[in-house]
């Protein structure tokens, strides 16, 4: 069984920047570990991926650039670095794991079993 908690969502100017975290218990070493997040009134959309065992990344094309996903595996955590924030990003963002953990990772949020309760990240213009 695998645990997932996010972290460090909040209030920013656009441009601004934040860092998120999501800190997992149990078997982890083997998924692959990725954010997604979900606008108001829309669907929960693939943001970045990384891999545990090889730290291999891989994002959206909408946050190349902007975002930077990495880990560190003594610490079980995942961030998810946001640059130049824009008001579009604003959001709850979630952390998932997939047991099958294949790459390049799967995009579909209907695939993975594992999922954090969010955090708010909210961008004001």
């Amino acid at each position: 069984q695998v645990q997932l908690v996010e972290s460090g969502g909040g209030l920013v100017q656009a441009g601004g920047s934040l860092r998120l975290s999501c800190t997992a218990s149990g078997r982890t070493s083997t998924y692959a570990t990725s954010w997604f997040r979900q606008a108001p009134g829309k669907e929960r959309e693939f943001v970045a991926a990384i891999s545990w065992s090889s730290g291999r990344t891989y994002y959206a094309d909408s946050v190349k650039g902007r975002i930077t996903i990495s880990r560190d595996n003594a610490k079980k955590t995942v961030y998810l670095q946001m640059n130049s924030l824009k008001p579009e990003d604003t959001g709850v963002y979630y952390c998932a794991a997939d047991r099958a953990s294949t790459w390049p990772p799967r995009l579909n949020e209907d695939e993975y079993d594992y999922w954090g309760p969010g955090t708010q990240v909210t961008v004001s213009s």
